[in-house]
C-alpha cells in the first residue's frame, strides 16, 4: 500500500507538488489534471467563512491547493486522495460534515491518512477526526472528544489564552470547539489545562488537531478582548498548516 501511494503521488502529483510554494498560488480545479499538495474540504457542514479564512492563508503562504465539496469527495478515488500531502477539514458542524459524506468516503479518507497522507482538523475538523458517532474518521484509536469546558458555562464564543510548550501564550478565537484529551502530544493548552492543540501519528500519517481558530480574521472578533494581535494568531495558523504539510512535529508538553 505504501508503494502504491508513492507511485500515485509521483504520477498524479508531480506538477502539483512542484507548485507547493510557487508565487501566486491559489485554488486549482479538481478537473485541471494537476494535484496540488493540499486538499481543503469545503462541503456540507463546513463554515464558508472558515474556508475563506484558510484559503487566504494558503494563498498568502503560496501553498497551492484544491477544494472539494461533499459530492466531489464522495466521488474521489483512493488513488487521488493518496496523491495529496495534506487534507484540511475546517470548522463548522462536525455532525453535518460526517453525515454529509458516505461511509465509504470516510473509510477512504481514513485509509489515506493511515497510509501516509497528513491531516489538519480545526474545531469541527478535530471533532470529525475523532471517534465521532456521526460517521467520524477515528484517526485517534477510538478516542472521542468533548467540548471545551466553556460550553458547559453557556459560553459559545470567546477569546481563550492558549499556552504553548516553550512558546508565547496567544489569545485565540474559540467557538464551540473541542478539548482534545486522550490522544496525541499536547502542543497547546486551554486556560483550564486541558489540551487545545495536539499532534501525533495516525498510521503513517501525521495529524494535527486544533480546538481553536488561529486563522480567525479580525472581522470575527467583534465584542471580544484579545491581548495578542490577529496577525500573530494567523501566523500561528500558518505554522500549524506547514507543520502538518511537512510532517514537522511542534514543541509539545
Amino acid at each position: 500500500m505504501k508503494a502504491r501511494r508513492r507511485l500515485a503521488a509521483l504520477v498524479l502529483g508531480a506538477l502539483g507538488l512542484a507548485g507547493c510554494d510557487r508565487p501566486g498560488a491559489s485554488a486549482v480545479s479538481l478537473t485541471s489534471g494537476l494535484v496540488p499538495p493540499v486538499l481543503l474540504f469545503n462541503g456540507s457542514g463546513t463554515s464558508p467563512d472558515d474556508v475563506v479564512a484558510i484559503e487566504s492563508l494558503l494563498e498568502q503562504s503560496q501553498i497551492s491547493y484544491s477544494t472539494a465539496d461533499s459530492a466531489q469527495l464522495d466521488e474521489m478515488s483512493a488513488a487521488r486522495l493518496h496523491a495529496c500531502r495534506l487534507i484540511i477539514v475546517p470548522g463548522g458542524d462536525f455532525a453535518r460534515i460526517g453525515t454529509g459524506l458516505e461511509e465509504d468516503t470516510t473509510a477512504r479518507l481514513r485509509g489515506a491518512v493511515q497510509d501516509g497522507v497528513n491531516y489538519l482538523g480545526i474545531c469541527a475538523g478535530a471533532f470529525f477526526a475523532g471517534r465521532s458517532p456521526c460517521n467520524g474518521l477515528d484517526l485517534t484509536s477510538g478516542v472521542q472528544f468533548g467540548f471545551y469546558s466553556a460550553e458547559a458555562r453557556g459560553i459559545r464564543r470567546t477569546a481563550v489564552a492558549i499556552s504553548g510548550a516553550g512558546t508565547p501564550t496567544l489569545d485565540q478565537y474559540w467557538e464551540d470547539g473541542p478539548e482534545l484529551t486522550g490522544w496525541g502530544a499536547v502542543v497547546g493548552r486551554y486556560p483550564d489545562g486541558t489540551p487545545a492543540v495536539v499532534q501525533g501519528p495516525s498510521g503513517d500519517g501525521w495529524v494535527i488537531l486544533s480546538g481553536v481558530h488561529p486563522e480567525a480574521p479580525e472581522s470575527w472578533l467583534g465584542g471580544m478582548k484579545f491581548t495578542t494581535s490577529t496577525s500573530a494568531d494567523r501566523a500561528y495558523a500558518v505554522t500549524l498548516i506547514r507543520s502538518a504539510l511537512e510532517r514537522r512535529p511542534l514543541p509539545h508538553f
